[in-house]
């Protein structure tokens, strides 16, 4: 690969975008570090802001803001995949588009592993994400623990911990213009089209564990549907 493109979408993300920014600042200069010949943008998608998310922002360096009006994570998503390939010069094949939420934080070496199974020959990357626990009760941190067995992806796909090739996410029409489960969606028509796709829970990325998200769904919805809401769970005791 020879440029990575990392995608942010972000709707009234003030509280936590700085800490998604934050963690993306030092995984972009640890692939720097690594691979010198790599270049690495990061882009971020207002769509539909209202609060401080934008100034939030503002204050970080070698960032790229798109302003959107949709108030859909697909579109939000694709916007930001346009502007990133419309603004580089590298080959469609060369180049690895990222995506993460504004909620999440990425470790320090998630650009470069999934530079490095792109190398390999993957054309999309599916990656786990684990909820902070500082907004789950002990009882459903346990149940969500319970889910999981390091070294056994269970090949959910989640925007916040995704990547694909340039010329893959293109043949497959791209991010679809949805509220919700445009990332689910995306990769079923890459599979479709005959992308290789490679799970892995070698990167785990910290994602907000409220139970009430920006969307109907999501992994708020998942969390609130798998784990139920403190008040549900003291209701069943």
């Amino acid at each position: 690969m020879e440029h990575v493109a990392v995608v942010v979408p972000a709707r009234d993300e003030e509280q936590l975008v700085g800490r998604c920014l934050d963690a993306l600042q030092v995984a972009r200069r640890a692939a720097r570090l690594a691979r010198p010949d790599l270049t690495v943008d990061l882009v971020l998608v207002l769509d539909r802001c209202t609060d401080g998310t934008r100034t939030v922002a503002l204050g970080h360096r070698d960032l790229r803001l798109v302003e959107l009006g949709a108030g859909r994570a697909g579109a939000a998503r694709a916007a930001g995949v346009c502007d990133a390939l419309a603004r580089s010069a590298a080959p469609e094949r060369g180049t690895w588009v990222a995506s993460t939420d504004a909620d999440s934080a990425v470790p320090e070496g998630w650009i470069l592993e999934q530079v490095r199974l792109a190398d390999a020959g993957a054309d999309v990357v599916v990656g786990t994400v684990r909820p902070d626990p500082a907004e789950l009760t002990a009882s459903q941190l346990a149940a969500w623990r319970a889910t999981r067995v390091r070294g056994r992806p269970n090949g959910h796909v989640h925007g916040a911990n995704l990547g694909v090739r340039a010329d893959a996410y293109l043949r497959a029409g791209g991010f679809p213009d949805l509220p919700e489960h445009e990332d689910v969606d995306l990769v079923a028509a890459l599979v479709r089209d005959g992308a290789r796709v490679v799970a892995t829970d070698a990167c785990d990325v910290l994602t907000s564990g409220r139970l009430v998200g920006r969307t109907p769904g999501g992994y708020a919805g998942y969390l609130r549907s798998r784990f139920g809401s403190p008040e549900d769970q003291a209701e069943s005791a």
